[in-house]
């Protein structure tokens, strides 16, 4: 059989390669049989699960089939009946009750690739002792047959609901909505062909939205809707064009966020997070700890500092700070890669809702999103980041961290390492910044990060580090 591994973020695959309705029923049966023994656990014993899908090839029809899976094994269901984003499904977990959630999406991963992503109950990412607990009923069997969905939906098995709707009435009533329609504030949007079209507009309305890349193609031009600097140039010269007063761009389920200027700058996830720090802390009242994985900025620890908030860094994966917002108090919580939760909404990623929270700051501030970011900068900076992926083979990735593990330089490009870190992947300190190789959990990717007091120092960081690789 061939081999199927959860990574950072649920199971993904090549489309008719390793991800096949064959594999995808072992994993939708693995997860019924999870499902059954925790709800074992339950006062009626009977698990339910709500499943959306995003707009990537056969999305409907897989959604269609892990359904009939779990229905099929006495699992009750709903099925959004359109693509939907992953925070959609992780809210709809929780407010209806369900034992989990589950998302067919690949995420920001190439469109070739399709994913099963798993929600845990409290309307969040499943902990990695859940997913754990899943892969362990991987190779098992079971003598359940499969029932038609037609039957299926008869006997009320299986739902179909507008979730697409639900969701956006739940962005109204969080934020401030009707304010920022008025504000006449003009917002670029690009969606990257993804779930999270047509969202922003239906909230704001066209005369305060330009949206672009909003027409369902699962072929995405055959570029990743990762929303990075790399991906955005359209996005930049749209929101000068057209006058904008700040971009938005999702990933293809919409739980990342990727930001421009005025004047088309790309703002990366770090500033977003310092940004959301301060806004909430300090126009808002509200305290907590700040949550960030080990490849994101220093700035949030300065932030910390300054602001009376405790800061904790976690590996890489949303799914390591989801447990953090659910046992504990955390203002924000956030990822390098645009992953970002913030307290009163749900503890999950929400591109769509941090980008519109970003929006309702420039509002209530009366200031550009440039003007904020200079405010951080001079009361926190100046702090630059850059990363470069360099895609390779598993094996050669693995075997330079190994390399990295057993003999560790004492300089790289001709800077002194004044220490070393190794939560996940192995982050190398110098004394005006840091640079950190971390391989991917679901590509066969090696990512170098980098930070430092300029951005061309951040730059020269990462090529040294791609020389260390290569050499």
């Amino acid at each position: 059989m061939t081999p199927i591994k959860f990574g950072t973020d649920g199971w993904r695959a090549v489309i008719a390669d390793g991800y096949t309705f064959a594999n995808l029923e072992r994993v939708a049966r693995a997860t019924a049989r999870w499902l059954h023994s925790i709800a074992q656990q339950g006062a009626d014993g009977t698990p339910s699960a709500v499943i959306g899908y995003d707009t990537r090839f056969q999305g409907e029809a897989f959604a269609a089939h892990v359904a009939r899976v779990l229905a099929s094994a006495g699992i009750r269901v709903q099925l959004a009946d359109s693509f939907v984003t992953t925070p959609s499904v992780s809210w709809a977990t929780k407010e209806y009750g369900h034992d989990a959630g589950i998302v067919i999406t690949a995420s920001h991963n190439p469109p070739k690739y399709s994913g099963f992503k798993i929600k845990a109950s409290f309307g969040g990412p499943a902990f990695p002792e859940h997913i754990a607990a899943v892969e362990a009923e991987l190779d098992k069997a079971d003598t359940f047959e499969l029932h038609p969905l037609d039957a299926l939906r008869a006997d009320g098995l299986i739902e179909s609901i507008n979730l697409r709707e639900a969701y956006r009435h739940v962005l109204r009533d969080r934020l401030d909505i009707e304010g920022i329609r008025r504000s006449g504030l003009k917002v670029g949007v690009d969606p990257m062909w993804g779930a999270g079209m047509g969202t922003v507009t239906d909230l704001l309305g066209r005369d305060n939205v330009v949206e672009v890349h909003d027409e369902h193609n699962p072929g995405m031009h055959g570029q990743p809707p990762e929303p990075i600097e790399r991906n955005l140039e359209y996005l930049s010269r749209l929101v000068v064009e057209e006058g904008c007063d700040v971009g938005l761009a999702f990933d293809g389920d919409a739980d990342r966020i990727g930001m421009m200027d005025e004047e088309g700058r790309f703002v990366d996830s770090h500033k977003i997070l310092a940004l959301l720090v301060k806004y909430l802390h300090e126009e808002k009242g509200l305290g907590g700890t700040v949550v960030k994985t080990f490849s994101t900025s220093d700035m949030l620890d300065r932030m910390g500092a300054a602001l009376g908030l405790p800061v904790e860094a976690t590996p890489v994966g949303f799914k390591y700070i989801a447990p953090k917002i659910v046992e504990g108090d955390v203002l924000v919580g956030g990822e390098e890669s645009g992953g970002i939760a913030v307290k009163g909404h749900v503890p999950e990623r929400d591109g769509i809702y941090i980008g519109l929270t970003v929006v309702e700051m420039m509002m209530a501030r009366g200031l550009r999103l440039s003007e904020l970011v200079e405010e951080l900068q001079d009361a926190y900076g100046p702090l630059f980041y850059a990363r470069q992926d360099l895609h390779t083979t598993q094996a050669k990735k693995e075997a330079f961290l190994d390399r990295l593990a057993n003999r560790r330089p004492d300089a790289i490009g001709g800077d002194a390492v004044t220490s070393v870190e190794d939560l996940d992947g192995v982050k190398f300190r110098f004394a005006d910044g840091w640079l950190m190789f971390r391989a991917s959990g679901t590509e066969p990717v090696l990512r170098i990060y980098a930070e430092a007091s300029s951005q061309d120092r951040a730059d020269g960081l990462v090529q040294a580090g791609v020389d260390l690789v290569e050499g």
